[in-house]
């Protein structure tokens, strides 16, 4: 009588793969050995040992908290977003009451300074110096040929389809805040019209992070289309 052999098992221990794949596949795990889930340590950041619902805890405290700074940033942007929105209003109300080429210049460099705090401001129309003599723009109304060479260093942002923002070349900046040029640490360069069609207007500020190429020009974008839709009037 033949006796045959019981096969051999060798048991392969149980890999981290294959107890991920199970947690993974059971979520509810835990939920049914709660026991298990309070004995168990993880290793802490000083050196000692957490459970690991102290752990958990942890961790939902850290996505609460940056749950509010995101929070506080929004409310932050909206805030600014709508301090904006009553600068461009009243930027809109200014330039209704005006009348004639020489008050809507005026209306404008007194919202550059006054409604948006700009350091430095120059509104350039491209024309006949000499037919707009009688307006009394002082250092922030210039009138130019736009074949002139002065504009040239400009010439890649008139070709371009909206405001630019950031440092200048020397050139730019001492054309546009000449004696001021020094003071300047960043620009934004507004179009008036498609292209820069009738002018730019240009906005400097002494901070050089103020105006950068990463921040929004829908803001800057909207005070050109008013201020170029006033200027046509006249």
């Amino acid at each position: 009588m033949s006796t045959q052999a019981r096969p051999e098992y060798i048991e392969e221990p149980v890999s981290e793969q294959t107890v991920h794949d199970y947690l993974a596949t059971h979520p509810d795990f835990f939920e049914r050995h709660k026991s298990l889930l309070r004995t168990m340590e993880l290793p802490h950041g000083s050196g000692g040992a957490v459970s690991l619902v102290e752990r958990q805890v942890s961790m939902l405290r850290q996505k609460e908290l940056k749950l509010e700074r995101q929070l506080k940033e929004l409310i932050a942007v909206a805030r600014d977003n709508d301090l904006l929105a009553t600068k461009i209003h009243a930027l809109s109300v200014q330039l209704l009451r005006t009348t004639d080429l020489q008050s809507t210049v005026t209306a404008v460099e007194e919202a550059m300074r006054s409604g948006f705090g700009a350091d430095h401001a120059v509104l350039v129309l491209f024309g006949d110096p000499e037919a707009f003599a009688d307006i009394d723009g002082g250092r922030f109304f210039r009138v130019v040929e736009r074949s002139d060479s002065n504009i040239k260093p400009f010439s890649t942002f008139l070709d371009g389809n909206g405001p630019r923002c950031g440092q200048t070349r020397d050139s730019q900046r001492e054309y546009l805040f000449r004696g001021n040029a020094d003071e300047v640490g960043s620009v934004a360069l507004v179009p008036l019209g498609k292209k820069a069609e009738i002018g730019f207007l240009a906005i400097g500020s002494n901070d050089a992070d103020r105006f950068h190429p990463g921040m929004s020009m829908e803001f800057l974008a909207r005070v050109g289309e008013l201020i170029c839709g006033a200027l046509k009037r006249y």
